[in-house]
């Protein structure tokens, strides 16, 4: 059981590296509202990996496969919450742009998104966004449902070591979170000027953007 429990956390440990759109949320959250909303948001997304993979160890998320209907309305669900999350990220982020050359010092307060263009985001907001952006995407579910049970040993308990290899993987990704906010915060000074922050807004915006176009055109299998 060790060997397995070893192997799925290389094969995790390289997924919770690998660049994508939650990596992206966390950069753009700590720059923005500092490294510890910055890292409240990470540790939302992986409560929500956890989420899944104790749904996925339950056998729920076997659900998503076997009704299409289960599958496409969590799908259109998680595509339009991300549509929504870039399209206000967009329009603040052009908002504040506007506000600055009005002369205009903070523009106004962009909820739901995660953060805040000029104005730091709560915790909270910051962990919903994390957490809502991983619980909407049933490919998660999928993907734990597919991957689990490759690792777990014959002789295991299925339950229980499918949720030890849920915990592994959440636990990767928060120390994931930790040092990459860490990291973030030595340069948060420099890249916190206008114009750096106006960029990383709408290629943050373009990601979320991205990333809901290609779930909504997803399919289960």
């Amino acid at each position: 059981m060790l060997t397995a429990a070893l192997a799925f956390s290389v094969a995790a440990l390289l997924l919770t590296l690998t660049p994508g759109l939650d990596t992206m949320f966390v950069i753009r959250t700590s720059i923005a509202s500092g490294p510890r909303v910055g890292f409240t948001g990470g540790f939302g997304v992986c409560l929500g990996t956890l989420v899944w993979g104790s749904a996925s160890a339950a056998g729920v998320t076997a659900i998503l496969v076997a009704s299409s209907f289960a599958f496409d309305t969590l799908r259109i669900i998680g595509a339009l919450y991300l549509t929504f999350v870039g399209l206000r990220l967009l329009w603040h982020a052009r908002r504040a742009h506007g506000a600055r050359a009005a002369g205009v010092v903070e523009p106004p307060r962009a909820p739901g998104t995660g953060w805040t263009p000029g104005k730091s985001a709560s915790g909270l907001e910051a962990f919903r966004t994390g957490l809502l952006t991983n619980l909407l995407n049933p490919k998660v579910g999928i993907f734990y449902m597919t991957l689990l049970p490759q690792f777990v040993p014959k002789h295991a308990p299925v339950f229980a070591f499918s949720l030890l290899l849920a915990s592994i993987h959440a636990a990767e990704g928060v120390a994931w979170f930790a040092l990459l906010t860490a990291a973030t915060a030595r340069v948060r000074r420099l890249m916190a000027r206008p114009v750096v922050k106006r960029a990383l807004d709408r290629v943050t915006a373009c990601v979320f953007l991205a990333f809901g176009a290609r779930l909504a055109f997803e399919h289960a299998g």
